[in-house]
């Protein structure tokens, strides 16, 4: 996201839709991290992907009510 943001030279991120890769022992503690992150670059939308894991979509959730939507196959977006 910061990449995108240097790039394209916006400063806000409208949405993020995606797998975040969170789950499981090597990686869960990576999970206050990234909602850190995600909490100080403050998308509109945060969509996180099956390959997030349960736990941090649960955080996620828990501390970007407004932003998180929950995704599910075959869930279309219009943006």
């Amino acid at each position: 996201m910061k990449y995108a943001k240097e790039l394209t030279g916006e400063d806000r991120i409208y949405a993020l839709i995606g797998g975040m890769h969170l789950t499981g022992g090597i990686f869960e503690p990576l999970i206050p991290r990234t909602i850190n992150e995600l909490e100080r670059l403050k998308p509109k939308f945060l969509i996180p992907c099956h390959c997030s894991g349960l736990k941090a979509m649960s955080e996620i959730s828990r501390h970007m009510p407004s932003a998180f939507i929950q995704n599910s196959v075959g869930t279309n977006y219009i943006f």
